[in-house]
């Protein structure tokens, strides 16, 4: 988070007007924004969704409901000098609407000289051409660990529950690549199912994961169990993926062996490569995510991209694991 906290803070420093954030956890991203905004001198913060329109400020409540246009005339109405975040929810179904995009282009030029900054927060990314070198994207990461640990222990302290810290660790380290409400949700299951955490409770989490794989339509959690010794030839390859399984341990991790970045294999078809990479998993005993490339450039245009960075963000919070793309 601190990345994230560190860099929209810059942003707002630097008076970027259009900030645009692509998350499906919207209450995260908007607890850190107001995180932010209170590191920066109390900024107000303005939160806006076509169903409600403004809300948190009794004097406006209500005000641009339905109205996306309207929403935009708001920031003027405030004083030029008063510091603010003006939230909009899902704003980009609104941006190819010609009357949004010249309004937005307006304020771009106008929030230059003044302490306001608009944050358009959706699950997914769409920006028209016109809107490009207006604003600003700005990728808001899943969980990391520690954060992760904090929301186990929050659980544990509301559930009145103790466990000991090798169970907590697994449970932490199980729940890497879910978003923070998957987490509450898989654990508050987890919890009704046997009364307490448990050890069993990774297969739930693992099942929590792959729902969300899924849903990205084009990443597969993998089972993976082949065998090294299922490969037929190949004997350097076999002899640097025994060697370098090490990298994993924790005395490895001590002592700052960096781990495999990734491997290249090259070859007709029926040469062992797909078995190759199912091995790699099974025999480093890591999660196995097979990319499947049709889907990935399939659509319409500008999916692709939307589709590789979310595929690259649940890789890297799944990390380490097999990214096998075929």
């Amino acid at each position: 988070m601190t990345n994230f906290s560190d860099e929209f803070e810059l942003l707002l420093r630097s008076r970027y007007p259009l900030i645009y954030i692509p998350t499906r956890e919207e209450e995260r991203v908007e607890v850190a924004i107001a995180q932010c905004a209170k590191k920066q001198g109390s900024r107000a913060v303005y939160i806006w969704d076509f169903v409600d329109g403004y809300q948190g400020n009794p004097n406006d409540a209500g005000f641009g409901k339905r109205n996306p246009l309207q929403a935009l005339e708001f920031l003027e109405k405030l004083p030029a000098s008063a510091p603010a975040i003006f939230i909009l929810r899902d704003f980009q179904r609104f941006l190819e609407d010609v009357a949004i995009s010249r309004k937005l282009r307006n304020l771009a030029r106008l929030l230059k000289s003044v302490p306001k900054n608009i944050v358009i927060v959706s699950p997914t990314i769409s920006i028209p051409e016109d809107l490009s070198e207006v604003i600003t994207v700005l990728e808001f990461p899943l969980p990391t660990a520690a954060e992760i640990k904090i929301e186990v222990e929050k659980l544990l302290e509301a559930t009145g529950q103790a466990i000991e810290g090798r169970l907590l660790d697994e449970t932490v380290r199980s729940c890497q690549g879910l978003s923070i409400e998957r987490i509450r949700r898989v654990l508050a299951k987890a919890i009704a199912t046997r009364g307490e955490l448990h050890p069993d409770d990774a297969e739930l989490i693992l099942e929590e994961k792959r729902q969300t794989i899924r849903q990205t339509q084009i990443l597969d959690f993998y089972p993976a169990r082949e065998n090294i010794s299922d490969i037929g030839g190949l004997d350097n390859l076999k002899e640097w993926l025994l060697r370098r399984g090490g990298a994993f341990s924790d005395r490895a991790r001590q002592y700052g062996l960096p781990h495999p970045r990734g491997l290249l294999l090259v070859g007709i078809q029926g040469t062992g490569k797909s078995l190759t990479a199912k091995a790699i998993a099974h025999h480093w005993h890591l999660p196995l995510l097979r990319l499947d490339v049709g889907r990935l450039f399939a659509g319409l245009v500008g999916e692709s991209e939307s589709r590789t960075r979310q595929m690259i963000q649940l890789a890297e919070a799944l990390a380490p694991c097999v990214l096998w793309i075929d």
